[in-house]
C-alpha cells in the first residue's frame, strides 16, 4: 500500500497547479507560427513541467507500507529415549511413529509450517519420524521445551505436539519451562508398576590409594518382590571380590549395602555391582551398575613446620585437607613433635611458617629439610628472622627497617601465568583483609615470578606479596606476610563458604608439587572419564631439544580395551589446539599407547581412560501420564493416549492456522526517482525541439 505525503500542507498543491496554468497561459496566449492544436499541446507540456517542478519544492514522498504474512509454526516432537523401547513392543512403537507422521501431515495441510524434532540435543529438524531410533540414554523434556522456546521466541508458534511416556531423568521438570503455545501431549507406555529389582544408585570416592580399602555404598529398591532374597556382588575384571545376601524389604523402600574393597591395581579401575536376577523381573538391565575409581599410587605428603601455633596453620590445613590427595603433617618444635619427621620421611612439599626464626635450633632444622631439595613454601611473619631468611637465598631479599611492619592488601599480577584463576576469584582476592608484612624494601631474584603484589590503601606498589622461584631444581613459594586466616574467615562470613581461598591454596600447592615433565612427546585424553556416545579427545604435545613446541609429526595411536581387539589410528599433529577425536567406544576401561618418530628415535606415551554407560532409562520405566496432563492443561492444550490419538487427528482438522501480519513502513523521496527525472527532461526537451522546429525560440 502506497501513500503520497509532502513536507508542507497539501493545499500548496493547488498553488503548484495554478503556477503551471499561469505560466502556460502567459507564454502561449499570443499568436504563434504554428497551429492552435500544437499551441495547446505545447501549453499543456509547459503547464505540466512547471507544475511538477513546483510540486517537487514541497519535498513530496511516497510512504510505502509492506505487509508480510508469517505462517504459524507447529512443532511435532517425539520422545526417542530407551525407556520407550524397554516398555513398548516394536508394533506399538511403529504405530507411534505412524501417528506422529500423520499429525505432522494434518498440521501441514491446515497451513502450519511443521518442524519435526526428537530429544537429540542440537539436532536438525527431521523430515520424517521413520528414521527415529528409540535409543537415547537420557530423557530431558525440559531441554526440549527450552530449545523450542529459544528457537521460536519471536516466531508465530501455534502448537506443540509431544509423544512421550512422561518420564524424565535429566534437567528440571518440564512444567517449569513455559512455551507460548498450546501443548498437545500423547501418552505412551504403561502407568502400572512392574515387578522389578534395580540398583538405584552407587556412592563412592572418585579416587582411592593403592593398597588401601575404600567403601562402595549401593542403594537397591524393588517392586513386587517383598521378602524375597537376592545376592548382591561386587566384581572386578570378572572376579567376584565380595557378595552379600539381601532380603528385600518393603516395596519402593531403599536399602543400602556397603562393600569394603581393597585397591589392588593402579590407574582407572572398573568395578561391577550386580544383583542376581529373579524370575518374573520386567528387565535385568538395571540389575547391573558400573563404578569407576582412579587408584593413585599414594597421597602427596605435606609437612607444615611452624615457629609456634598460629591461626594461619589451621587455615592452611583446612584448605589442604579438603583434597583427599594430600596427607598433611604438622611439626612445631617443643609443642607438637612429629614422629614421621624423626624417621626422615620424604615429603612432597614443606611449608615453613615464620621460619627461620631467632632460635638457632629451628634455623638448623630448616637447612636440614631444605637439603633434600624438597619443594618449599615460606610464609614470612613477625617471628621470621630476616637475616637468616635472606641467607637462605629463597628468591626474595628483604631489607627490613628494624622490626617495623606494614599492613597491605593483595593485588593480582596481570602477567602471572603459572596457573589460572577465574575473574570471580581474582575479584574476591582483591577484597581480602590486609596482611602484616615487614616494612622495608623487597628485591626479587632473577627469574622470580610474582603472583600477588602489595597494595597500600588504593595504591598498588611494585613490591611483591606472593612470589614463586626455582632453586636447586625445586620450586619455592614465598608469601611475604602473615594473617591469611583472616582471608578464609572473611570469605566465609561473606558467602558462607571458602571456595576461593581453598582453590588458591590448592593451586599453589599443586604448582609447587608438580614435577617438571621432561618428555618430548606427550599424549593425554582431555578427561579421564567419558560417557558412551561421547567423543574421546586426545591432546598431543611434541617438543624439540630446547623444549619448543613443534608440529607436523605423524602419530600412531593404539586403543586397547579390557576385552576385545585393539583399535589402531593414525593422525598428524597439525597445530596449536589440535585434538584427535575418537567416537563410538563402548563401555569399559581402555589403555592407549601413542608413538611417533622424533630425530630418528621412536618416542612413546601411554595412558588410561574409562567409558561409562548411562543407565538412567532402566531405573524408572513407569509412564507418568499425570505429568503430560499437567503440561497440556497449563498451556491450553489437551492430553491423549496413543490408543485414542485419532481424536487428536480430528481435533487438528479444526485447528485454526492464524497467520501473523508483520507491517513495515518505508518513505521514498520522489525527487530521487529516476523515471521522474527522465520525464521532466523529456518534457523540457520535447517542448524546446517543437518550438525550434516551428521557427520560434
Amino acid at each position: 500500500m502506497n501513500q503520497l505525503i509532502t513536507a508542507y500542507s497539501p493545499w500548496f498543491i493547488i498553488l503548484c497547479i495554478g503556477t503551471g496554468l499561469l505560466y502556460a497561459a502567459l507564454l502561449y496566449s499570443q499568436d504563434a507560427p504554428w497551429s492552435k492544436s500544437t499551441n495547446r499541446i505545447l501549453a499543456f507540456v509547459r503547464f505540466l513541467l512547471v507544475s511538477l517542478l513546483a510540486f517537487l519544492l514541497l519535498e513530496p514522498m511516497i510512504r510505502q507500507i509492506n505487509n508480510e504474512y508469517e505462517k504459524p509454526v507447529a512443532v511435532v516432537a517425539i520422545d526417542n529415549s530407551e525407556s520407550l523401547a524397554l516398555t513398548n513392543s516394536p508394533e506399538k512403537l511403529k504405530k507411534a511413529v505412524e501417528t506422529m507422521n500423520s499429525v505432522a501431515e494434518r498440521l501441514g495441510n491446515r497451513g502450519f509450517e511443521v518442524q519435526m524434532r526428537s530429544l537429540l540435543p542440537n539436532a536438525t529438524p527431521l523430515r520424517s519420524f521413520d528414521s527415529v531410533r528409540f535409543n537415547l540414554p537420557v530423557t530431558n523434556l525440559q531441554g526440549l521445551f527450552a530449545s523450542i522456546q529459544n528457537n521460536f521466541e519471536n516466531r508465530n508458534l501455534g502448537a506443540v505436539v509431544l509423544l512421550s511416556d512422561g518420564i524424565y531423568n535429566q534437567g528440571s521438570s518440564p512444567l517449569y519451562q513455559p512455551v507460548k503455545a498450546g501443548i498437545y501431549t500423547i501418552g505412551i507406555g504403561d502407568t502400572l508398576p512392574r515387578n522389578d529389582v534395580s540398583i538405584r544408585a552407587a556412592y563412592h570416592n572418585k579416587i582411592a590409594y593403592f593398597g588401601n580399602q575404600f567403601p562402595i555404598v549401593t542403594e537397591i529398591t524393588h517392586s513386587g518382590f517383598e521378602g524375597r532374597e537376592v545376592q548382591l556382588s561386587v566384581s572386578q575384571a570378572g572376579k567376584v571380590l565380595d557378595s552379600k545376601h539381601i532380603v528385600l524389604g518393603k516395596e519402593g523402600a531403599l536399602q543400602q549395602v556397603q562393600f569394603l574393597v581393597t585397591a589392588s591395581q593402579k590407574g582407572v579401575q572398573r568395578y561391577e555391582l550386580q544383583i542376581s536376577p529373579l524370575e518374573g523381573e520386567f528387565t535385568q538391565q538395571n540389575n547391573v551398575r558400573q563404578v569407576y575409581i582412579d587408584i593413585l599410587d599414594g597421597q602427596e605428603k605435606i609437612l607444615i613446620v611452624a615457629a609456634s601455633p598460629h591461626p594461619d596453620i589451621k587455615a592452611l590445613r583446612a584448605a589442604l585437607e579438603k583434597n583427599s590427595n594430600y596427607q598433611v603433617s604438622l611439626f612445631i618444635p617443643n609443642v607438637m613433635p612429629n614422629e614421621a619427621l624423626k624417621r626422615n620421611e620424604k615429603y612432597d612439599l614443606i611449608i615453613f611458617h615464620q621460619l627461620p626464626n631467632a632460635n638457632a635450633i629451628t634455623g638448623n632444622l630448616v637447612k636440614e629439610l631444605l637439603a633434600a631439595k624438597t619443594p618449599a613454601w615460606f610464609i614470612v611473619g613477625t617471628q621470621t628472622y630476616i637475616t637468616a631468611f635472606n641467607a637462605l637465598s629463597p628468591g626474595v631479599s628483604i631489607a627490613a627497617s628494624g622490626y617495623q611492619t606494614d599492613r597491605v592488601t593483595a593485588a593480582i599480577n596481570p602477567q602471572f601465568d603459572k596457573f589460572l584463576l577465574s575473574d570471580e576469584n581474582k575479584s574476591a582476592i582483591a577484597k581480602y583483609p590486609p596482611l602484616v608484612v615487614p616494612f622495608g624494601d623487597f628485591k626479587p631474584a632473577q627469574g622470580t615470578v610474582p603472583m600477588l603484589m602489595q597494595r597500600v590503601g588504593s595504591l598498588q606498589t611494585n613490591k611483591p606479596l606472593l612470589v614463586f622461584a626455582e632453586q636447586d631444581e625445586r620450586k619455592i613459594g614465598i608469601l611475604l606476610g602473615e594473617g591469611i586466616w583472616q582471608w578464609r574467615l572473611q570469605e566465609f562470613s561473606r558467602s558462607g563458604e571458602q571456595a576461593t581461598f581453598d582453590e588458591m591454596i590448592g593451586k599453589i600447592t599443586q604448582y609447587l608439587t608438580a614435577r617438571q615433565d621432561k618428555r618430548k612427546f606427550r599424549v593425554n585424553t582431555v578427561a579421564n572419564e567419558y560417557f558412551t556416545g561421547e567423543t574421546v579427545e586426545f591432546e598431543t604435545e611434541v617438543y624439540n631439544d630446547i623444549y619448543e613446541k613443534i608440529y607436523g609429526q605423524t602419530v600412531q595411536l593404539e586403543i586397547i580395551p579390557e576385552k576385545g581387539n585393539k583399535s589402531t589410528f593414525s593422525y598428524v599433529n597439525s597445530g596449536e589446539g589440535f585434538r584427535y577425536k575418537v567416537s563410538g567406544l563402548k563401555q569399559g576401561v581402555y589403555n592407549f599407547k601413542a608413538s611417533t618418530v622424533l630425530n630418528g628415535k621412536t618416542e612413546t606415551a601411554e595412558g588410561r581412560f574409562a567409558v561409562k554407560e548411562i543407565q538412567a532409562e532402566a531405573l524408572n520405566t513407569r509412564a507418568d501420564f499425570n505429568l503430560l496432563r499437567q503440561l497440556a492443561k497449563q498451556s491450553g492444550g489437551e492430553f491423549y493416549t496413543l490408543e485414542n490419538s485419532s481424536q487428536l487427528l480430528d481435533k487438528l482438522e479444526n485447528l485454526e492456522a492464524t497467520a501473523v501480519i508483520h507491517s513495515s513502513e518505508e518513505n521514498k523521496e520522489i525527487l530521487f526517482l529516476k523515471w521522474l527525472c527522465f520525464l521532466l527532461l523529456a518534457l523540457a526537451t520535447g517542448e524546446w525541439f517543437v518550438r525550434k522546429f516551428r521557427g520560434s525560440y
